[in-house]
């Protein structure tokens, strides 16, 4: 075979690979979630060395499940309740392909028109979806506009190094000379017993740090927590920040998707004070890894990017965006042709009804839980997760969360909250059903230890108890970041 492999022998290597991609998510549910290897399993595997002689793709294919597959863990397992979803779906994954194919650096609007102008409308559309205000989008008379970061922490770090910047542009010459904010402190403020991060908190903190001779400018709010998927009140922290000349940057890398169901737009009222806002597609809006929209006041970003070369100048400046001046990395890929395929193929009513299809499942889960005497609850379900523990001290779940790991049928993670151990629950891959969920309980309850004097009563509670819910409010805070200015 040649070392340029021709158009043929790409037909066939693609549609061979397509197969294969089908079959593995066809028959994902039959794998474990979790692989059994060992670090190192690979070296063994495959030669030192690079091959000196080109070799046949179909032996390079066949090569994937010999050495990849069982090092994989599956994330896209109906299994898989760890974290938080990474999106996947059929249309994203041709859009990627079609980005690969066409292969352009869209640095600029001359480098790919089409590169650039197909995410100025994807991120309205996204924008529109989740009902963000007017003044958020690129369709808006201000300086509203959006563009796709690689992931929530780019983003927010995007957004940090604007702050910065245009807090340094409005202080005094002395502030600048002695580049007080070239570093940030970072400070976590507590929250109320719902895990909500509130005003008051954020106004004691700010006097208390100007009294320290310190420069606030820049506070995370978060809608939909990693630990608990808690909801930070925008409301209460909008006016502050803009009382304070804060910039406020809103992440709801997870739970933002939701947003495109009217019934849970209520957790972002106060968007509108927000300076930045950002949710990953690529978590649970059924967009390939990586896709984080982000959106707000693009003058700020092009003012803290910008660079200007001859070399990167062209004479269309002005009329469009040049989105390497809105992000650290000065190339980018086409990644709003994933977007365009998965909001196209599957419609705004097609994604409602994934959302709230996951939602249901985890209500299911918790309802399952609530059933069973022997759990408690620790957060009420929020969104697509919860969290759980066995009643009485820490060791209990720790015991219970080894064994399943360890078995690798189902994939949770743990945390701890109000100083208990906990075990996260989260429906993330697309092909959960309800007998995925019923499948992960029974596992949970196979691996704890029989009730002392009485096994039949175990085996009663294995059973799936009804899907009755109850209420159960949270008990104690979490922490959450402001990000603060250097001493003077």
């Amino acid at each position: 075979m040649p070392a340029d492999m021709d158009a043929e022998q790409f037909r066939a290597f693609g549609k061979a690979t397509v197969d294969y991609i089908a079959d593995y998510l066809e028959g994902i549910r039959d794998r474990d979630v979790l692989p059994s290897v060992e670090p190192g399993y690979i070296k063994p595997l495959i030669p030192d060395d690079a091959p000196e002689e080109p070799q046949d793709w179909q032996d390079v294919l066949k090569d994937v499940e010999r050495v990849v597959m069982p090092g994989v863990t599956h994330w896209h397992s109906p299994q898989f309740h760890a974290y938080y979803p990474t999106a996947n779906s059929y249309p994203g994954i041709v859009g990627e392909m079609l980005s690969a194919g066409i292969g352009c650096i869209g640095f600029s609007w001359m480098t790919s028109p089409a590169c650039t102008e197909l995410e100025v409308t994807m991120m309205d559309w996204l924008g529109k979806l989740i009902g963000l205000p007017q003044e958020f989008l690129n369709c808006s008379d201000g300086p509203g506009g959006g563009v796709i970061q690689g992931s929530a922490s780019e983003a927010t770090l995007v957004a940090l190094l604007a702050a910065k910047e245009r807090t340094v542009q409005r202080s005094n010459s002395s502030v600048e000379k002695s580049g007080v904010l070239g570093s940030m402190k970072m400070r976590l403020l507590t929250t109320d017993e719902n895990c909500s991060f509130r005003g008051s908190t954020l106004e004691a903190a700010i006097a208390k740090d100007i009294e320290q001779g310190l420069i606030p400018c820049y506070v995370i709010a978060t809608l939909g927590t990693t630990g608990t998927c808690a909801f930070d009140n925008l409301e209460e922290l909008g006016p502050v920040c803009i009382k304070n000349n804060l910039w406020l940057h809103v992440d709801a890398a997870y739970a933002g998707a939701a947003f495109i169901c009217p019934e849970y737009r209520h957790h972002m009222n106060g968007v509108e004070y927000a300076d930045s806002f950002n949710f990953n597609p690529h978590k649970w809006l059924l967009v390939n890894f990586d896709c984080s929209a982000m959106v707000k006041n693009s003058h700020d970003l092009v003012d803290a990017f910008s660079v200007e070369r001859v070399y990167l100048a062209h004479q269309k400046q002005g009329l469009a965006p040049d989105y390497r001046n809105w992000q650290i990395p000065l190339g980018r890929r086409f990644r709003s042709l994933k977007l365009w395929f998965v909001l196209r193929i599957y419609g705004a009513q097609g994604l409602r009804d994934h959302i709230r299809k996951q939602i249901r499942l985890a209500k299911d889960f918790e309802a399952m839980v609530k059933a069973d005497p022997r759990f408690e609850i620790v957060t009420e379900a929020s969104m697509g997760m919860t969290s759980f523990r066995l009643k009485g001290p820490d060791h209990l779940t720790k015991t219970l969360y080894e064994k399943l790991i360890s078995e690798h049928k189902i994939y949770l993670t743990a945390a701890t909250f109000g100083k208990k151990f906990m075990i996260r629950f989260v429906v993330c891959s697309r092909f959960t059903e309800e007998k995925d969920i019923q499948f992960a309980w029974q596992e949970i309850c196979r691996h704890i230890e029989p009730v002392e004097g009485n096994e039949n009563d175990r085996e009663k509670l294995i059973e799936i108890p009804s899907l009755k819910t109850n209420n159960c409010s949270t008990k104690e805070s979490l922490r959450k970041p402001v990000i603060l200015g250097n001493s003077r």
